[in-house]
């Protein structure tokens, strides 16, 4: 047997005790029946660890909520969880339904602001976000059985006639007694013709993990597209890997941002994260830099609007038009699938030295 955390082996010793599974953890699905998010179809998917979050089955099966016992992970808008809207992708429309949450997803054709050219009119970050997945699979653990792996899959069509049609086939998975989200995505053009196709996973954190003094945990070459202003954070000797109070010139729009060449390792593993020692917790995010070559750092530190976001992405957020004229733009031919994971993981104790110590604190 795989060596295993002390939460996954607690228990297996303790499955003679438990006749039903979801004492211990496991995957409900529900819908919300107040408030802006009525009617959403969710998952809320609970590891035993402390561990849970909670997944939006209508906005292309992205996380809302997410807590660590008592700690909360992600940001979350003023509006939180709402239903998709299907023509939100027309200027900065993808906004007014904009939830934050652990992971909203941005694409599948296109990741950056509102822009028009010769191929077409496109709103701020795609339209994938805003489309419902059909739920395929519910794999539910049963620690009686010592089976501990779950699991919960969907596809997500971003289609029309006449025009390009993909689909993300998307896997979120997990382990009893491991505090860890799996995220394995599978985008392929079902379509008859070649279309461009970028992807960026804004991963947002929140209060408390975010506090005066979480230090944010990346390495590699940036550059920030943002002019100097007092809103700017990016600027050499400036300590933008620790996260602010907040600050006046970041009410309403004010934010500042990095685009990242995301350092890897040996086996092309890049890991980036963050770290409250105040909290004496991390929390670490993994991925292939071949799949996603880049990392954007957002911040936005407005007063009831304090966040931070790790962004793993195949392109910055520049859009279609700029990566087109860049020659950098990715494009899927007919049948073509391109292949993206990500792993979150929560650490403590035994786990959080050898997490930090790489990046020298």
């Amino acid at each position: 047997m795989q060596e295993m955390m002390p939460d996954t082996a607690r228990i297996l010793m303790g499955r003679n005790k438990v006749g039903n599974s979801a004492q211990v953890g496991g995957i409900e699905t529900s819908i919300l029946d107040n408030g802006l998010g009525r009617g959403s179809r969710i998952a809320w998917i609970n590891t035993g660890t402390g561990l849970r979050y909670k997944v939006l089955l209508d906005r292309a099966m992205d996380i809302s909520d997410a807590f660590y016992n008592q700690y909360s992970l992600a940001w979350l808008s003023h509006a939180g969880a709402m239903p998709p809207d299907r023509f939100s992708d027309q200027g900065m429309g993808w906004i007014r339904n904009f939830g934050g949450g652990l992971l909203t997803t941005c694409g599948l054709s296109h990741v950056g602001g509102p822009e028009e050219d010769a191929n077409g009119h496109r709103g701020l970050h795609g339209r994938i976000s805003n489309t419902p997945a059909e739920i395929v699979s519910v794999i539910q653990p049963d620690p009686i059985k010592g089976i501990m792996e779950m699991s919960i899959t969907g596809i997500i069509r971003e289609t029309q006639v006449f025009g390009p049609s993909l689909q993300l086939e998307r896997t979120i998975s997990g382990k009893l007694g491991e505090a860890k989200i799996v995220i394995k995505d599978e985008v392929v053009n079902r379509g008859n013709q070649k279309v461009p196709h970028m992807l960026l996973y804004h991963v947002n954190f929140g209060w408390p993990l975010v506090d005066e003094g979480t230090k944010l945990l990346w390495k590699g070459d940036w550059h920030s597209p943002t002019p100097d202003s007092d809103k700017k954070i990016f600027k050499e000797g400036n300590p933008f890997k620790t996260c602010q109070s907040p600050m006046k010139s970041h009410s309403g729009t004010g934010e500042d941002v990095a685009f990242i060449d995301i350092e890897a390792d040996d086996k092309g593993i890049s890991t980036c994260g963050l770290y409250n020692e105040k909290l004496h917790m991390a929390l670490s995010m993994r991925f292939s830099k071949k799949q996603l070559p880049w990392l954007v750092n957002w911040q936005h530190w407005g007063e009831h609007e304090y966040v931070t976001a790790l962004e793993p992405a195949t392109h910055p957020p520049i859009g279609q038009k700029a990566a087109r004229e860049e020659n950098t733009l990715t494009y899927l031919n007919p049948g073509e699938r391109k292949e993206y994971a990500l792993q979150l993981q929560v650490l403590e104790k035994e786990n959080l030295s050898e997490f930090i110590n790489q990046f020298k604190l």
